[in-house]
């Protein structure tokens, strides 16, 4: 139980600062639980006088009492008096649920924006470790489910327990002694509670964990749709969502059956205590001593000790699921942030020269980049060869500091990148990558995307260097033309094309270029690549690629090898070494030439 009090204090500790800024509407949200409350409370005892007064009234009739009937005016004075108790609640509930959803709403608008600036910050290799799709759902449906839990079960616990009070109260003041009988429901159904809900608990955190898994699932299956498609590998993806499916489907069983059977064992309870509150009521009725309609409001508040009893385990499912999903969200918040580089280095306008010095690299203590060496110069075009695996991309994401080296270090123009701001960093780089990126929005905005206060006579100047502006004229919106969510209402060597414009529109003094013509045609490959020398005229550029021809030029060629730069210098000088980089390059042209 301690364990579970930690966890609980552990969660409220770590909603507070959101929750803290709306504290005045969570106060008027309880207010208003109190007021309806004892709307709720004094009805029962006021409907009871209305069933009193006729009953006494019939027995002055039944006994020939002179002048007796149906006291009308006393009648109506109560039902008066009960209108009003009744409009005070709907009223109060009316601004109870306005403050509190406000209040809500905007305590997770505050955490939405707090994990989106945490994910901001996380490092890279967060995102190896964890699926995409999980941690979109972390974002969206853990954020709901806590949402969903502080809208439904706050006041409801409150008011639960608040209705509670006061329904003991009332019972007392009515009978002592039925009163303590029916107290008897509040420890079994606590002790019912506690024994169902100490087996599910597990049972919810195992439900959000593979509600999870499946976003994940369907997030990879769609985005690589056609993949599937092609590699006729449906029946297999088909299995994996099932599995997932099944287990999260048993989890979620398991969770909600064993919370849902709560309230039916409650109610055993309850209707056990009523029939014998039945008998000792009529008892007492005929006795004279308990008046009917005292008898009548003592049963209506045995189910308003009832009711708050059953909600509350109701909400079992719901407090637990949120407990999961409040871990998980907080999971993602009390992850470690990129180190953030104290006193950085101003960046102004750079020259481009780059030294990699001494570098060593390794994801999880296994090494990839062995003593690295190599000095560029500023305005050199670059290009980075070798197998698949040798360390061609991680040398690039070393570059702009998406992993920081575990020996050695990275200069440009002498001042080590580690000494600069990353967001700096990054800015003095423009990337055109072989999976291009395109949102859902017009040509226009995609290529305004590289620098956003850029003027239209300058997105059109960048369109034309990149060989792209008179595809988008023979279009029938132009640049106003819509691009799909999935990007696909374009070829590819168009979208590539679109990239390089929006590169040369951020005028970046270091330019990388990563695979940018392997996944086009022979007809595009010239148009991008005129493109791709107009975006690094004059700027020092990296290069890589599968693709031999297309760095023929290059000012320097570096061969990698299992983490080593083997090999280094122009394309006549590598091919008159009759090296690594020679065998390379006939076994891609033997054929052609």
């Amino acid at each position: 139980m301690s364990k579970k009090w930690q966890t609980f204090k552990r969660s409220i500790k770590q909603l507070s600062p959101f929750i803290s800024p709306y504290k005045w509407g969570f106060f008027v949200a309880i207010l208003m639980v109190v007021v309806t409350n004892i709307a709720l409370a004094v009805a029962p005892t006021v409907e009871g006088m209305i069933t009193t007064q006729l009953m006494s009234d019939a027995t002055n009739i039944a006994n020939h009492v002179p002048n007796a009937g149906v006291n009308f005016a006393a009648i109506i004075k109560i039902i008066v008096v009960l209108v009003t108790i009744y409009l005070i609640k709907t009223l109060s509930q009316v601004v109870l649920t306005f403050a509190l959803t406000n209040s809500i709403q905007n305590a997770m608008h505050d955490l939405r924006n707090a994990l989106q600036e945490k994910i901001r910050h996380l490092p890279v290799s967060y995102f190896d470790k964890h699926q995409f799709g999980d941690v979109l759902s972390r974002i969206t449906n853990d954020v709901d489910t806590v949402s969903n839990a502080l809208q439904q079960t706050l006041t409801q616990i409150i008011s639960g327990v608040l209705t509670l009070i006061l329904a003991i109260i009332m019972m007392v003041r009515i009978n002592a002694m039925m009163a303590i009988v029916v107290c008897m429901i509040i420890p079994i159904a606590l002790l019912i509670t506690r024994f169902i809900v100490h087996r599910s608990q597990k049972r919810f955190k195992a439900q959000q964990d593979a509600l999870g898994k499946l976003n994940g699932a369907i997030t990879e299956m769609y985005t690589g749709y056609n993949e599937i498609l092609l590699f006729n590998k449906q029946k297999k993806s088909i299995h994996q969502f099932k599995d997932i499916n099944e287990n999260l489907c048993q989890n979620a069983f398991k969770a909600q059956f064993m919370s849902s059977i709560i309230s039916p064992c409650i109610s055993l309870v309850t209707y056990t205590v009523i029939g014998t509150i039945g008998l000792i009521g009529s008892i007492l009725a005929i006795s004279g001593t308990l008046k009917i309609g005292q008898l009548q409001a003592f049963i209506r508040y045995i189910w308003q000790v009832n009711d708050p009893i059953s909600q509350v385990s109701n909400l079992s499912s719901q407090i637990q699921s949120a407990f999961a999903a409040i871990s998980r969200v907080f999971e993602v918040l009390n992850e470690k942030e990129e180190v953030i580089t104290e006193h950085p280095q101003p960046v102004h306008e750079i020259e481009g020269n780059v030294t990699f010095d001494h570098v060593h690299f390794g994801y999880n203590e296994k090494e990839i980049i062995h003593d690295l060496n190599v000095d560029i110069k500023s305005g050199q075009m670059v290009a980075v060869v070798g197998p698949t695996g040798s360390g061609k991309t991680t040398l690039i994401s070393l570059l702009l500091r998406f992993y920081d080296v575990t020996q050695g270090g990275i200069k440009i123009d002498g001042v080590d990148i580690r000494d600069m701001d990353r967001e700096d960093l990054r800015s003095l780089f423009g990337m055109v990558l072989q999976d291009t990126w395109l949102f859902n929005g017009t040509i226009y905005d995609n290529i305004r995307y590289g620098r956003m206060n850029a003027r239209k006579d300058e997105i059109i100047e960048a369109a034309k260097q990149a060989n792209v502006h008179h595809f988008i004229r023979t279009q029938p919106d132009g640049y106003n033309m819509q691009i799909n969510e999935e990007g696909n209402n374009i070829s590819q060597g168009e979208k590539q094309l679109l990239t390089i414009a929006r590169a040369i529109l951020k005028d970046p003094q270091i330019m990388i270029l990563d695979e940018a013509t392997s996944s086009v045609d022979t007809r595009l490959e010239k148009m991008l690549q005129e493109a791709m020398q107009n975006v690094m005229k004059n700027r020092t550029s990296f290069v890589i690629a599968h693709r031999l021809s297309t760095i023929k030029s290059a000012d320097l060629i570096l061969v990698v090898r299992d983490g080593r730069i083997v090999e280094k210098g122009t394309h006549k000088e590598l091919i008159q070494l009759n090296g690594f980089y020679e065998q390379l390059y006939n076994a891609q042209f033997a054929e052609q030439e």
